[in-house]
Parts: C-alpha cells; structure tokens; sequence
C-alpha cells in the first residue's frame, strides 16, 4: 500500500517538471544562453525532486529498504515513460531523444533521472539519521 501512496508523490513530480521547463524556455535562457539554461534546469529540477521526496515521502509512512529501492525504480520507470511518451506525442526522434541522456550537450536529464532514482532511499536514510 506505501508504493502505491509513494506514486501519489511521484505525481507531484510532474507539475514542477512543467513549470521547471517553463522557467527554463521563458527566463532561463534568455539571461543564462540555452546551454547553462539546461544545466541549470536540470540541476534545480533534481532539487525540488529531493525536496518534494524530504517533505512528503514519510507521510505515507515509513519504508523498508527494500521498499524505498523499488519506490525509486518505480518511479524511475514512470519518468523515463512519461518522457518518452511526451516526445512520442511531440514527434521527436529517437536520436533527439536520446540526446537528452548526454549530458556534454548540457542536459542533465539524466541526473534527474538517477535523483529520481535514489530520492526515496535517500530521504529514508537522511530521516534515519535525524
């Protein structure tokens, strides 16, 4: 039951992607250029999934090891499919797609992937500590 609340925080993920990239298009890249604007993007995006992870992953109680693992692969697979599916509706190529995975081009999408990923274990081993 924990996973399936852990998804309702997983969901809170995608509002703040939408205004992170909004942020990034409409203010970010006119005063940073496009290449530090996808850095930063993907650097503040990775914070608010912590931050969001911090705030709300408890309130639904605490997890296993185990359990906060297969969170983040869960939620990990939600991210990497909703993106695919958003650039499949966008007609984007793969070889566009799979751009986004380097990140010498300046998108760290891929960090924000891998903090998705490691959100939860982290947020229960920081709680565990405090």
């Amino acid at each position: 039951m924990r996973i399936f609340k852990s998804l309702l925080v997983w969901c809170c993920f995608i509002p703040v992607a939408i205004l992170n990239g909004g942020l990034r298009q409409y203010v970010l890249v006119d005063c940073l250029g496009a290449y530090r604007a996808l850095v930063v993007s993907g650097i503040l995006l990775s914070l608010f999934i912590l931050l969001i992870t911090w705030l709300l992953l408890p309130r639904i109680g605490r997890l296993t090891r185990k359990e906060s693992l297969l969170t983040g692969f869960l939620w990990m697979l939600l991210t990497i499919g909703f993106e695919s599916i958003l650039g499949l509706k966008e007609d984007v190529s793969f070889n566009e797609w799979l751009s986004t995975y380097n990140p010498m081009t300046g998108n760290l999408w891929v960090l924000v992937v891998i903090t998705t990923l490691l959100a939860p274990t982290l947020a229960c081993k920081r709680r565990l500590h405090n």
